[in-house]
């Protein structure tokens, strides 16, 4: 089977599909009808199901794609910002991937049962995303390096837990604060 880069329009579509699915599978739950999406994405149902052959497929892509861009996030961020607020602004990120994560469940829940595992290998990325960013921090002086990158991981995932929930994003914010406090470098 070839793996010919889409052409432009394929990936608008492609990319445009992922986005309605995330918000349809969060909002609607997992039996949102495909046809709903497509048109949302403005795209006919059949170029839903040539990226997407079915609907574990669409959810299980929805699903990696907001992972991508959350772990694609922390480069930018550290170019433009300097390390430990390009930590923060990445935090509120997870935060938000995560109250997505949490909207979608049901829909991951659909592609587990079907054989799939959508979070195989989502620590890795995280790790791989979050890494750069404490590595930054400790490097400027301004983040403590010792604390473990698996904490500060464990440590957002309760709080996205805690407080990711709609309507609780200002109590979110004010525990990511205290947790950027834990890690500050005390002189």
């Amino acid at each position: 089977m070839s793996t010919r880069p889409l052409r432009a329009d394929a990936r608008r579509n492609r990319d445009r599909l992922l986005e309605v699915a995330v918000r349809a599978f969060a909002t609607d739950g997992p039996d949102v009808p495909l046809e709903t999406i497509a048109r949302t994405a403005g795209v006919g149902i059949g170029t839903l199901y040539r990226h997407f052959p079915t609907r574990e497929a669409l959810a299980e892509a929805a699903y990696r794609n907001e992972l991508d861009r959350l772990c694609a996030a922390a480069p930018r961020l550290l170019r433009t910002h300097e390390p430990a607020a390009a930590l923060r602004a990445w935090m509120d990120r997870f935060v938000d991937y995560m109250t997505t994560k949490r909207g979608m469940s049901g829909a991951l829940r659909m592609v587990i049962a079907s054989g799939g595992d959508p979070y195989a290998h989502s620590r890795d990325l995280l790790v791989a995303a979050l890494t750069p960013l404490l590595q930054a921090g400790v490097r400027a002086g301004t983040l403590r390096d010792d604390v473990p990158v698996l904490d500060v991981l464990t440590g957002l995932g309760g709080v996205a837990l805690a407080a990711g929930e709609p309507g609780r994003r200002d109590q979110a914010g004010r525990l990511l604060d205290l947790l950027m406090d834990g890690l500050r470098y005390r002189r």
